[in-house]
């Protein structure tokens, strides 16, 4: 076991250099820069003061000498400065990761309580009603764009609808809280249900479906036969024997589930106002803010590799058969 995940780290850290390199070319290959963005329209910018100023963000170097530049302060722990925030990036995402990670979280947690039930009430009632009821709204869930889904959310409970749920911020406005008590979670909760009800609704069907299928190879096998000949209880024979067989695929999907929902939360936070790493990064794609692209889109590289990693040695928890 120790031999493997040294060896699984060694890999991941070469996958991470070359993730890096493809990164950083993407970035410096934008059509504009911060500079450019910044002093557009300034008509009393001389190219003189332009190029000064790229010299001092650093984006008057090439994309090989700016990446190893770059990388060099990375192996040192330094991923830049924001140019937008003026903060180191570090710092920026230790202070809002919390944040992403604790809706992502949360989200992730109530989607595999939601798709793994769901999906394995489906495969043992194949194409009866229930199993088309839930088939529909997973497709439903699926082919909702999460944008428009916010939008129609927030006017369902909030706007113009039942006025019941905040639609934007992480606490009321006008509320002050002297510490951290229970009517301050009643109100983080309060805030969060439509942007983690948005992440779950869009994405349970993926993990829903998956469940499903495998689920329905598992009893189909000969040793779910064998098991209902030998008189084994129904319940027994789906928790104990299909069920485990079909964790193995499933906990490869849920590795892999948590840098996506990292991902997918640019466009949630900015629809609800949530001050997370996705919403910088949002506007920071926008500004063509280089260091933090950087540092966020490695963190979410980071997340995919320890996922996988997390995933596979889980493996060994679900089936005792499989050894490194």
């Amino acid at each position: 076991m120790r031999q493997y995940i040294f060896r699984r780290v060694m890999i991941s850290f070469i996958v991470l250099i070359g993730v890096s390199i493809l990164l950083y070319a993407l970035v410096r290959l934008m059509p504009s820069d911060f500079i450019d963005m910044t002093t557009a329209g300034n008509v009393k910018m001389s190219d003189e003061v332009r190029e000064s100023l790229k010299e001092a963000y650093g984006l008057d170097k090439g994309i090989v000498e700016g990446y190893i530049s770059w990388i060099w302060s990375a192996l040192h722990g330094d991923l830049g400065i924001s140019f937008i925030y003026r903060k180191p990036v570090t710092e920026i995402i230790a202070k809002y990761a919390p944040i992403t990670f604790a809706v992502a979280f949360i989200a992730l947690v109530f989607e595999v309580l939601v798709a793994v039930p769901l999906g394995i009430a489906a495969a043992k009632r194949q194409y009866s009603k229930m199993d088309y009821i839930i088939v529909s709204f997973a497709f439903m869930g699926i082919s909702l764009p999460i944008f428009f889904f916010a939008q129609i959310l927030k006017r369902v409970f909030g706007f113009y609808g039942l006025d019941i749920l905040p639609v934007s911020g992480m606490l009321t406005a006008r509320a002050t809280y002297v510490s951290f008590t229970f009517t301050k979670l009643l109100d983080y909760a309060r805030h969060l249900v439509l942007p983690i009800s948005c992440f779950v609704i869009t994405s349970v069907g993926g993990l829903l479906r998956y469940t499903r299928t495998n689920m329905l190879e598992a009893l189909n096998a000969d040793y779910v036969r064998t098991a209902r000949a030998k008189g084994l209880p129904e319940k027994k024979v789906i928790n104990k024997h299909a069920f485990r067989n079909t964790l193995i695929p499933v906990v490869t999907m849920v590795g892999g589930m948590l840098p996506s929902l990292f991902s997918g939360a640019a466009i949630t936070e900015s629809l609800f106002g949530l001050d997370g790493l996705g919403k910088i990064a949002l506007e920071a794609s926008y500004r063509a803010d280089i260091p933090y692209l950087m540092g966020f889109n490695m963190f979410l590289a980071i997340l995919t590799l320890a996922g996988t990693l997390i995933a596979d040695i889980l493996y060994a928890v679900v089936d005792p058969r499989v050894k490194y």
